[in-house]
């Protein structure tokens, strides 16, 4: 498959070789080249969106609404109200006269109707050109209902979907501090940036509970409002999604003295290294103990059983080309471990330390790839015939109008995959995937 890359785009695509490492990145998506990246506005939305006893109101035009609707696969154990996507819908008259009137009525009904812990506006890109004052509206409401109503500067053309990260952080980070911690242990933490997408936030949570760690708040899946209040009492604050959390990581260290540590729970080995991680901060005999205990139980329990799928994927090709680039060191580890080459790698948020980590664990020859297209994946995929894409919805299509298997590891997913238990459902979906007879009569992969 020919294409022509655009000039402008040639630096940021490298394959991997004898020559010094060197990628351009984070860089504005150049206009024409279809990026697979995401808005501002769609990144404060699918960090915020988990919380779930929050009143989340989109402030634009109801595509905006329409386009973030249910966007993560986020459950709850208790209040279903941000699965509800409401919207100021603004229209043409809105847009010559403002919105701001609008907005005041429809928060004060909706408080009124639900009554929320607190609310988050959204302001979308129309916002931004006609200048609704958001902040006003929103502080006038919080002083007649008594709840926060936080604003959320999420203009979309302010820049990428990272963009739209910090913009959640600075929201979420307006309500740490107001809670009390008197009941706070002192082997607690925070986990950010997990998302209980499936239920993985029940997964892990069990696992600290296992091991004698406290879990004050999930930022932000399964949370409360009253549990992201309270994670100033943590004592160390566990980041999963460094992409989307590090900024609020850092912001609670500055104010509240709490360190930070960067994890993944995907995967056998980094699952490991994370609980261990834990253990290691607390420094107590008893937890490192109980956390060796559970990780030599439930690696005997799964890798038999990842050992027999192997038998059938090792050799098999595939790409990655996801969010954030953390997401594909540990995919890269897991398809290692059951014998699949990794010939195509890229992100749409990376910076340069993370390609160049990227390509020592990538083989000669692979291609890495930051803020890609789909005409540029698909070349890519054709020329390595992969067997497998590992991406999210919008690298869907290209996989299967290409003619070879797909496997969701976005946030639209219903599958769990954190934890030991997640890297055997990874496995197996893998393998269905891979192994399925359909391949036989595409151009893509063959069984």
């Amino acid at each position: 498959m020919e294409i022509s890359i655009l000039k402008d785009r040639e630096k940021q695509i490298v394959r991997k070789g004898k020559e010094p490492f060197k990628i351009a990145c984070g860089k504005q998506s150049i206009a024409g080249s279809v990026s697979q990246r995401a808005c501002v506005f769609c990144g404060s939305r699918v960090v915020l969106y988990p919380v779930t006893d929050a009143l989340h109101i989109v402030h634009g035009p109801i595509g905006c609404a329409a386009y973030t609707w249910d966007i993560r696969g986020s459950l709850s154990s208790d209040n279903e109200l941000y699965r509800s996507s409401f919207s100021t819908d603004l229209g043409e008259h809105d847009v010559i006269y403002g919105g701001e009137k609008k907005l005041y009525n429809i928060l004060i009904s909706l408080i009124d109707k639900h009554k929320p812990a607190a609310s988050f506006v959204y302001s979308t890109c129309i916002i931004g050109i006609i200048g609704d004052d958001v902040d006003s509206v929103c502080k006038r409401v919080e002083q007649e209902k008594g709840i926060p109503v936080i604003p959320v500067h999420s203009e979309g053309f302010k820049g990428s979907k990272k963009d739209g990260y910090r913009a959640a952080c600075e929201a979420l980070f307006k309500l740490v501090g107001t809670g009390d911690t008197s009941a706070i242990g002192t082997y607690s933490i925070n986990i950010l940036g997990e998302f209980n997408l499936a239920g993985e936030a029940w997964i892990i949570r069990d696992y600290y509970k296992k091991m004698g760690v406290e879990v004050v708040s999930t930022i932000t899946g399964d949370a409360t409002v009253s549990d992201i209040r309270k994670a100033h009492g943590a004592k160390l604050n566990v980041v999963q999604c460094s992409g989307s959390m590090t900024s609020l990581a850092k912001m609670m260290e500055e104010k509240y003295g709490i360190p930070y540590i960067k994890v993944s729970y995907f995967g056998i080995e980094d699952v490991s290294k994370a609980l261990y991680d834990v253990a290691e901060h607390f420094n107590s005999v008893e937890i490192m103990d109980k956390t060796k205990a559970m990780v030599f139980e439930e690696i005997d329990r799964i890798y038999p059983k990842i050992l027999e799928y192997r038998k059938d994927l090792s050799g098999k090709k595939a790409a990655i080309y996801v969010g954030g680039a953390f997401k594909a060191f540990s995919l890269i580890k897991a398809l290692n471990l059951i014998g699949m080459r990794t010939l195509i790698a890229g992100s749409q948020t990376g910076t340069e330390e993370d390609y160049k980590n990227l390509s020592e664990v990538c083989e000669d020859g692979a291609i890495i790839l930051d803020d890609s297209n789909p005409a540029e994946l698909s070349k890519y995929a054709i020329e390595k015939e992969i067997d497998l894409l590992i991406g999210g919805v919008k690298e869907r299509p290209i996989a299967y109008k290409l003619g070879f298997g797909f496997c969701d590891h976005n946030h639209e997913r219903k599958e769990a995959l954190a934890g030991f238990v997640g890297m055997l459902n990874f496995v197996r979906e893998v393998h269905s995937t891979v192994m399925s007879p359909v391949w036989k009569f595409t151009r893509g992969g063959s069984v």
